[in-house]
């Protein structure tokens, strides 16, 4: 039986409301998007990191909400129609979603990703491409890290072009992808690190995965020093962390560091200049990488 979805028009202040009531109404899930994207009338919703949010909605929102079956669809969009509060609202649409292979779909939106041409990452789902001498299989899930994003990329280019010997803590680990890759060049021992649950969980399976053996769990489990300290995490902790990251450093060993915007370098080579001396190298889509040798 083919899923029947419900579109809606609403103003700013009826969102939450309407969310409420599609929920109580047994929708299956509730989508809202700007409906003036991709015109002159579209409005930031996000800021940029660190920063408050400039607005919190949209002037006008088109909401989807998904239903199990037609009946429950139509009960709903009639019910909404008599409510005081649906004054100002319309229903735009509602319709029989087409039946799709969801897994083969999301799973299309993940291709192999170069890091450089003989590194790639690659969903199990793929093959790996011909020139791939090494490769991170993994399974994008809730955690942070995929290899698609210009932090992630330029941390994997950095650990494929370094000798990476001895340990390696990935502070901040997400899916675990620095931390594996780190194993897979060569590093002695890997302890990954973060405050997520979910990431633990993921760094886990995913090292699994790949064959390699790492160390993940809370930030407490990251004692000593190391030979290489990697932290994707945003400028703004990065800046609080300094003193905790800096002295998980081993004396001739190495700091990498992103999650930085190219006008937040200032920032950061100040908040490390009693610890190190931060400098960029590398860049990538507006996004930089800094590392330091103590």
């Amino acid at each position: 039986m083919a899923m029947f979805e419900l579109i809606l028009m609403c103003p700013e202040d009826r969102v939450e409301r309407l969310s409420d009531a599609l929920d109580a109404l047994d929708a299956l899930s509730v989508s809202v998007e700007d409906a003036d994207a991709q015109t002159d009338a579209e409005q930031a919703l996000f800021g940029e990191p660190g920063m408050p949010p400039p607005k919190e909605g949209w002037q006008r929102s088109r909401m989807t909400a998904l239903f199990a079956d037609e009946p429950l669809a139509h009960g709903a969009a009639e019910l909404l129609k008599a409510q005081d509060f649906f004054d100002g609202c319309q229903i735009l649409a509602l319709s029989a979603v087409p039946d799709q292979d969801w897994v083969r779909l999301t799973q299309s939106q993940f291709t192999p990703v170069d890091i450089t041409p003989e590194f790639w990452i690659v969903p199990t789902w793929h093959e790996p491409p011909a020139g791939a001498r090494q490769v991170i299989r993994l399974d994008p899930g809730l955690a942070f890290g995929t290899g698609t994003h210009p932090t992630t990329r330029m941390c994997l280019r950095w650990i494929a072009n370094h000798s990476v010997a001895g340990r390696v803590l990935d502070y901040g680990c997400g899916s675990g992808i620095l931390a594996i890759g780190a194993a897979k060049f060569g590093a002695a021992e890997v302890v990954a690190v973060d405050i997520d649950t979910a990431a633990i969980q993921s760094t886990e399976l995913n090292a699994a995965a790949n064959s390699v053996v790492l160390t993940a769990g809370m930030p407490e489990r990251a004692q000593g020093v190391y030979q290489l300290v990697l932290a994707n995490i945003l400028a703004s902790p990065l800046k609080v962390l300094a003193p905790l990251l800096c002295a998980h450093v081993a004396s001739g060993g190495h700091l990498v560091l992103a999650g930085i915007l190219e006008r937040q370098a200032g920032e950061l080579i100040e908040a490390y200049a009693p610890h190190c001396q931060l400098a960029v190298a590398d860049r990538e889509d507006g996004w930089i990488l800094m590392t330091a040798s103590l």
